[in-house]
């Protein structure tokens, strides 16, 4: 079909458009571009797409609003195609920068987002963000695809460690620190970038731990447990929501009128801009079969309410034949295209494409951001055992250093890091830029160090079906696990038997992480747990480093090593923050996230679960896990007492004010967090049987004791009611407190809701 221009598309020489006065506010600069506009280009406008494809076709017969996956020379090629455009719209640059820049060569890559979580601080998360988005920035890209508020549930899924693990509230408190982070204090700023908060919503609610299968979700327990981190970023003002690429009650996310228009546009009131995670509008003719063509899913689409289009090229041809057809009027691309320029005036690219900067080498990677990075990797790691061998305090350790992860630089980084397979231009970061455990414990003065990798994790083949799916995109291969190789694991064992102390780094590889790439085991592949059994076997003190993903299923001999602790995918200066903690140099403070189970068949393991099932146990297993949320240890001792209430018979406006006294009554520092869970012991409807509500940190000195004082206000101690209403019910409730979400680990304080109210 074709459209003609109207009138007003262009001004006389000299004349300039009222859009592009920077002095007029964002609506009427919108309001006039959007009247000159053409069918082709407004619906160009709500497409992104793939700028390592054609960007010529991209930029001026698609007329794309948007692309991802750039370098400098493709940003710089998209300016000038679009200086070409008869209005010169600028475009939105878009990337992966999931913990760091991920795909940028030298930049700072931080722990993922499930390490993060595990130093349960917010305001270091937000300087994380910061960092990323000054780096993220300066390269030319406005827009991430980060934070990830999905909710941990089954750990066989592929993507547990982009999460912040199986709470609401602490997902919600970091996400929230995250958003801000990376757009600062506005778009204005020529550092800020768009947060995306994604995948909206219950992606992670998966059947068997598979990628993206129906998420079996009640309206109801979406209210209940996936919805709230939303609706607080939603209500702070992350300007970018992204979709998941779910089915839920057998409607595809991406046309869910009632999560898309009910409840986030309608309920939240939101004003920002949704974009569909990559193809969802395509996979819903060639995957999921709903739509029999793409003019009836474009038109699905946009009736929905996307705005942004991600890498579904056939949008465009399907967006035009559904006008012709009737299925759409031609003003119905207005209200999406109008929130893209928003964005696009919000951030001042008309004056101001932000291109590559000139000081680009003096941001990425830079100095102050690789010593924030270490910082952040010390915290992020948890003792989860420890017979007292660590710390290694000797000033001359002899260390046998084995595993397959011991000294492999990019599997730290984890997913999302260069070499993970997401961006064919980058096989990996610099590797002078990581330092692995092994580089690590060699650092340490007066430590004699022995290397043995010790077994090898898995090799891959092609899947028989084919090397990509129907769309073109590459299909994963066939990981095949690795058998244990004798030679290499006595190599280790004559290391750990000629050694005072055995650290054994040990975990996943990111063939096993990440999109469409769900286990269905949690067991550690290959030789690895062979190697295990054999080094402990040994006698000789071993140190088990699982650094992974996810929480995995470690072997029975485990049970007698000397110490266990786990670094999620720890980023590039993981191995020395390893190394400091192992020597004591550095006080492990991490907390887990996130809970381990002890078999696959547990699933699931979080803590949150709704009280009512027969018995506590399987038959043949304990269903408590192996270490849970909220686990971690220190190398001091810390004792809880006299948790009180400065009131126990409250009503909804009121607060909770509760104190409780925490003691160090070992012999070294520790940064104790202190976690607050409040219990209603008698609900309308199935509930759970405790909900972290709050957590203080407590620095303290030996011997030391501090009151942590908590105030919590009565309208946060909700539950979500069989209409779906979420409500203070009235009655008794305890206020748990203590080091970790165990029951055994928490003091009790009981109060009163006298009143109640619909929140």
């Amino acid at each position: 079909m074709t459209t003609t221009l109207p009138s007003t598309s262009a001004a006389p020489d000299g004349e300039a458009l009222p859009f592009r006065d920077p002095s007029l506010p964002t609506a009427d600069r919108v309001r006039d571009l959007l009247g000159r506009m053409t069918l082709e280009e407004k619906v160009g406008q709500m497409l992104q797409l793939d700028a390592r494809d054609d960007l010529k076709d991209h930029v001026l017969r698609r007329h794309v609003g948007s692309i991802l996956h750039t370098s400098p020379e493709r940003i710089l090629e998209a300016n000038r195609l679009t200086a070409q455009t008869r209005l010169r719209i600028p475009l939105l640059v878009g990337e992966d920068c999931i913990h760091g820049h991920s795909f940028w060569p030298g930049a700072t890559i931080f722990p993922t987002q499930l390490g993060m979580a595990a130093t349960w601080d917010a305001e270091l998360i937000e300087r994380v963000a910061r960092a990323s988005a000054e780096e993220v920035a300066v390269t030319g890209v406005h827009w991430t695809f980060s934070p990830v508020l999905c909710i941990a549930r089954d750990l066989r899924w592929g993507r547990v460690g982009e999460t912040f693990g199986e709470d609401p509230f602490l997902i919600g408190e970091l996400a929230s620190a995250m958003v801000r982070g990376y757009q600062g204090g506005g778009l204005d700023d020529p550092t800020a970038i768009l947060a995306t908060a994604k995948h909206f919503a219950g992606y992670s609610e998966t059947q068997g731990g598979r990628d993206a299968s129906e998420a079996d979700l009640s309206r109801r327990k979406l209210r209940s447990w996936f919805l709230p981190p939303f609706e607080r970023v939603a209500r702070e003002g992350c300007r970018t929501f992204m979709l998941g690429y779910q089915s839920t009650d057998g409607v595809p996310i991406t046309v869910n009128d009632w999560l898309l228009s009910d409840v986030l546009r309608g309920e939240w009131g939101y004003t920002g801009t949704l974009i569909t995670d990559w193809d969802n509008v395509g996979r819903m003719v060639w995957e999921q079969r709903v739509q029999p063509d793409y003019a009836h899913a474009a038109a699905a689409a946009v009736r929905a309410g996307n705005d942004m289009v991600m890498t579904t090229p056939g949008f465009y041809e399907g967006a035009l034949e559904a006008v012709e057809h009737g299925l759409l009027d031609e003003d119905a691309f207005d209200a999406a295209v109008a929130r893209i320029l928003t964005l696009k005036f919000d951030l001042g690219l008309f004056e101001d494409p932000r291109l590559p900067s000139r000081d680009l080498d003096a941001v990425v990677g830079s100095a102050k951001h690789a010593e924030l990075n270490l910082e952040v990797a010390r915290r992020s790691i948890v003792l989860l055992e420890n017979d007292g061998t660590l710390p290694l305090t000797s000033p001359a350790v002899r260390v046998a250093v084995v595993g397959p992860l011991a000294d492999d630089a990019q599997t730290q980084l984890g997913d999302w890091a260069g070499g993970s397979g997401q961006a064919g231009w980058l096989d990996g970061q610099p590797r002078e830029m990581i330092e692995t455990v092994l580089d690590g414990l060699r650092a340490l003065p007066g430590w004699e160090v022995r290397h043995a990798r010790g077994a090898d994790i898995l090799t891959l083949e092609d899947d028989p079906r084919g090397t990509t799916f129907p769309d073109g995109q590459p299909r994963p291969p066939v990981v095949v696990p690795s058998p244990p190789d004798r030679e290499l694991i006595d190599e280790a064992v004559a290391a750990a038997e000629a050694s005072d102390v055995v650290v054994a780094v040990v975990g996943d590889r990111i063939e096993l992480v990440g999109e469409g790439r769900s286990t269905a085991t949690l067991e550690l592949i290959g030789g690895q747990n062979a190697l295990l059994d054999a080094v402990i076997a040994t006698g000789t003190p071993v140190v088990v480093v699982v650094m992974a993903s996810k929480p995995l299923v470690l072997p029975p001999s485990v049970a007698r090593a000397a110490a266990v602790l786990w670094a999620a995918s720890p980023g590039m200066r993981g191995g020395t923050a390893i190394a400091e903690i192992l020597a004591g140099r550095v006080e492990p403070s991490g907390r887990l996230p996130i809970s381990f189970a002890r078999h696959a068949g547990q699933q699931p393991t979080y803590y949150n679960q709704l009280r009512g099932q027969h018995g506590d146990r399987y038959a043949d297993l304990t269903q408590q896990p192996a270490w849970a949320f909220g686990d971690g240890l220190s190398y001091t001792t810390v004792e809880y007492s006299d948790l009180t209430l400065e009131r126990t018979a409250l009503g909804l406006a009121d607060e909770i004010v509760a104190e409780v006294t925490v003691r160090n009554t070992g012999a070294r520092p520790v940064r104790e967090t202190v976690q607050v869970y409040v219990r209603d012991t008698v609900t309308s409807v199935s509930w759970t049987d405790r909900e972290l509500k709050a957590y203080r940190q407590v620095e303290l000195a030996p011997g030391e004791s501090a009151r942590a004082r908590v105030v919590l206000p009565v309208a946060d101690c909700t539950i979500v009611d069989a209409a779906g209403t979420r409500l203070v019910e009235p009655g008794a409730f305890e206020l748990l407190v203590g080091p970790s979400s165990r029951e055994s680990s928490l003091l009790a304080a009981p109060f009163e809701v006298v009143a109640a109210a619909v929140r």
